[in-house]
């Protein structure tokens, strides 16, 4: 079986999604995949409610637990690996997991680490995608799914959606209009992901 494991922070829409999908379109019997496990950094993450109601394997790394280590990033990463490695993964997902990952990480999960960032790359990596676009004039937003490197939100794009930015847009209606897409768009990347693999 081809073991899925997904990251994230907080409500887990995305996670929701390629879950719903994956139980839908019978992963299992047409991948052999499953998800593994939905882990997330923070113990509030409501993401985690979903995801045990799914019957699925959660668990949680705190990333404050970490804080006194001389390298905290470094101490918390090695703890998330040997969370997610207990799983054995073929894919992991980033799905609104808001840590940016030590090189060391990004190494040990080559090939294997795939992210959605909301702009359509290369324009707009990191934070306040949406209120950035606006404020350019874009004519155009989106999202995109793209594979992790250790340089921020600059490995291989796998997908992209593209959404019409509407006058009297705000940040918020048009991240809305862009999480629709990325509902749709991030599962379809991660089934032909899983379709390609050996397993």
């Amino acid at each position: 079986m081809k073991n899925l494991v997904i990251l994230i922070s907080g409500g887990g829409s995305n996670m929701a999604a390629i879950v719903r999908t994956a139980l839908r379109d019978d992963w299992a019997t047409r991948y052999h995949a499953q998800v593994a496990a939905v882990i997330s950094n923070k113990p509030d993450a409501k993401g985690l409610v979903f995801a045990q109601a799914q019957g699925l394997k959660t668990s949680m790394v705190n990333h404050h637990a970490f804080a006194h280590e001389a390298e905290p990033r470094a101490a918390f990463d090695a703890a998330l690996m040997a969370e997610i490695d207990q799983h054995q993964p073929h894919l992991v997902v980033l799905a609104g997991f808001m840590r940016i990952l030590t090189p060391g990480f990004v190494a040990h999960y080559e090939g294997r680490l795939i992210n959605i960032h909301p702009s359509l790359l290369p324009a707009f990596t990191g934070l306040h995608t949406h209120q950035r676009a606006l404020d350019e004039g874009c004519q155009f937003a989106g999202a995109t799914v793209h594979r992790v490197t250790a340089e921020l939100d600059h490995g291989e794009i796998l997908a992209q959606a593209v959404v019409p930015v509407l006058p009297g847009d705000s940040a918020d209606s048009l991240a809305a209009r862009v999480l629709t897409q990325e509902h749709l768009m991030f599962p379809r990347v991660v089934a032909q992901l899983l379709a390609s693999m050996k397993g």
